[in-house]
């Protein structure tokens, strides 16, 4: 992205929106802050592609003087999509400071108040100011955790909360009220749109490690070098992704005696919708109750390093279970389907059922049953044994269920 312009999405009542930021840059010895816009209107597009069609066509705006825009329309859309550290989730205020006041929670708001009032700033929103300016917890997010403990820091974070309560919906009205979207030239968001379905695509083959010819990204040569590093390594945890074909979860797994344990108690696994927040509960681990990895020697490393805010929940490729996917690809025969896909979806079943004492998976997967004679002759590829023959319905019915049984272990959070 250009030096010193910045695209973000906003959280607003009328729905998540992306945007470009200035953030505070000196010219002629006057200090500037601005946003993409023109006058009283505050540009919002509904996604990177309307965003880039945009700034590859306008004449005029309030970015248009800023010394970084001759990179601006240059840019491909992938470059326009904002990433987590600057996604703003202004209408899920209320929700965040119904929470614990852990790191992560207060970093988060900082993050968030520290916009809003940006955006007060430039757009010249006064009662927004006075909403924030009315309430000392709003200016000491900055500082962390440590005005929001005692006596009086639970007292600071109270009338905070209460604030949020009775007034956020005049700062989220403000703002709403300011966003407009520009004539966008049809032609030229024809082209974004398909930069960005293009992109798209690429992302989730990428995310089921499946490159161009169906094989997993990667390789299967040298899988150890996707093995987990650094700290996780060091403690012997690792995050995993589970990709279903509704949602992505995180959690965390290890191995004992050779034996899978996940974050979770009673065959009921911790799941996340984020890796922040993840990370974000594991601050304050005693939230999550009963938990089967709190046995391992090293897990206060982990709430250690989480409540600090220094706990980066990075999800290797070795870690990442695809089951999007899979059920249509047994539906098509041994053909369409991509061995290491299988295998690491087989190797999540398979540890989630030991971990929980149930024995559903390893029964399925014999190769007495049709399901798993199909994944062992796709696992175990032997040209001397009978290729599973269609159709496959049989299959899928008993895949279907143990996917269906794993998601049923979930506890969202």
């Amino acid at each position: 992205m250009a030096t010193d312009i910045i695209p973000i999405e906003l959280g607003l009542p009328q729905g998540d929106l992306v945007t470009l930021w200035a953030p505070r840059w000196r010219e002629d010895g006057e200090e500037w802050e601005a946003f993409l816009g023109d006058e009283e209107d505050l540009f919002g597009f509904p996604d990177a592609a309307h965003l880039a069609a945009y700034v590859r066509t306008a004449e005029q705006h309030d970015l248009i003087d800023h010394p970084s825009w001759s990179i601006v329309p240059a840019l491909n859309v992938p470059e326009l999509i904002p990433d987590d550290d600057h996604s703003y989730d202004l209408v899920g205020v209320p929700e965040l400071v119904a929470e614990e006041p852990d790191s992560w929670t207060i970093g988060e708001l900082a993050e968030i108040v520290g916009i809003v009032r940006s955006l007060a700033d430039v757009c010249e929103l006064d009662e927004v100011h006075e909403v924030l300016d009315a309430h000392e917890g709003f200016s000491l997010l900055h500082q962390g955790r440590l005005p929001f403990t005692g006596r009086e820091g639970a007292k600071l974070w109270d009338d905070l909360t209460a604030a949020v309560s009775e007034k956020w919906d005049t700062v989220l009205d403000a703002i709403d009220d300011l966003v407009t979207v520009p004539e966008i030239d049809k032609s030229t968001l024809d082209e974004t749109a398909e930069e960005l379905a293009a992109f798209h695509e690429e992302s989730a083959e990428s995310e089921a490690g499946v490159d161009k010819e169906g094989t997993r990204a990667g390789g299967g040569d040298d899988m150890d070098e996707d093995a987990p590093t650094g700290f996780w390594g060091e403690v012997g945890i690792d995050p995993i992704k589970i990709i279903t074909s509704n949602n992505e979860y995180f959690s965390l797994r290890c191995y004992l005696d050779d034996e899978p344990y996940f974050l979770g108690s009673n065959s009921r696994i911790d799941v996340f919708t984020s890796a922040r927040a993840l990370a974000r509960k594991l601050a304050d681990a005693g939230e999550l109750g009963e938990n089967d990895l709190a046995e391992m020697p090293t897990w206060q490393d982990v709430v250690t390093k989480a409540t600090t805010g220094e706990l980066d929940v990075e999800v290797t490729d070795v870690n990442t279970y695809v089951l999007a996917g899979l059920d249509e690809d047994i539906a098509d025969g041994p053909e369409a389907i991509d061995p290491n896909q299988l295998d690491l979806a087989v190797e999540l079943l398979t540890d989630a059922a030991d971990w929980a004492g149930d024995d559903s998976v390893a029964d399925a997967l014999v190769e007495s049953e049709r399901l798993g004679w199909l994944a062992s002759f796709v696992l175990k590829p032997d040209l001397n044994r009978l290729e599973p023959s269609p159709p496959f319905d049989e299959e899928v019915a008993a895949w279907q269920k143990l996917v269906n049984d794993l998601e049923d272990r979930f506890r969202v959070h």
